[in-house]
């Protein structure tokens, strides 16, 4: 039996000595990885083959890593993770607004850096396995509310005629709570509440963002409902068992 292709990387950054640091560490852990020093070199290894995830650093000279984001938002869905020195809540915040699909602050842990990279890399593969509402193994438990569905185990969202949608943890946990308490407003500050967890800081701002980039991947007609001055809700029922 043929052994499966490692992961394959770009590590994008500036800095030579943090982007062979990060590089060397992800090799070591059998992942297939590749730099750039800026967003031009960049383009250029996107232009010749397909990554399973981008490490993007924000900071940059030239042209920065939001705007080289937001170029590869028009175009691919590739999952970025982003790298910032800066590390102030409002960077984290535009960065998920443009579509980073995660965000650490330099210096990061690499064994974290490593945990988000295969955590990413487990929800993206999965959502590409399965593109249909009956696709998968139909084993998982899920959770159905209207014309969706969530798997549990999978942390992706299906609908019948639509692409499987991977939710982050920071979605997850917000759709969770959506779910567990249906057709009842919620704060904010509940929702930052129930959404926290090891791995995912939520602000305040963060939320509406979240919610936002939920409700993209619910699609058209989405039930999630903003309640003014008070928070949100789930107007659909999740169906029993």
């Amino acid at each position: 039996m043929n052994e499966p292709l490692p992961p394959r990387l770009l590590v994008v950054d500036d800095d030579s000595d943090l982007r062979e640091l990060i590089a060397g560490f992800l090799r070591d852990h059998h992942i297939d990885v590749e730099t750039a020093a800026d967003a031009e070199s960049m383009d250029a290894a996107l232009a010749r083959q397909r990554y399973d995830c981008v490490i993007l650093d924000l900071m940059m000279p030239g042209e920065d890593g939001l705007s080289v984001l937001r170029r590869m938002r028009g175009r691919d869905r590739t999952p970025v993770i982003m790298l910032s020195a800066m590390g102030e809540d409002v960077d984290r915040i535009v960065g998920l607004e443009v579509g980073a699909d995660d965000y650490l602050s330099k210096p990061c842990n690499p064994r974290e850096l490593l945990a988000r990279v295969r955590a990413l890399l487990r929800r993206t593969t999965r959502g590409d396995e399965v593109t249909s509402l009956q696709g998968g193994s139909g084993n998982t438990p899920r959770r159905r509310f209207g014309d969706w569905s969530l798997d549990l185990v999978e942390r992706t969202l299906f609908r019948q005629g639509y692409p499987a949608a991977p939710l982050t943890d920071a979605e997850f946990r917000v759709m969770t709570a959506f779910l567990d308490r249906p057709q009842r407003v919620l704060s904010r500050d509940t929702l930052i509440e129930l959404a926290k967890g090891s791995d995912a800081d939520v602000f305040d701002r963060a939320i509406d963002v979240t919610i936002s980039r939920l409700r993209k991947k619910l699609g058209p007609g989405d039930p999630i409902r903003t309640i003014r001055n008070e928070g949100y809700m789930l107007s659909l029922k999740p169906e029993e068992g």
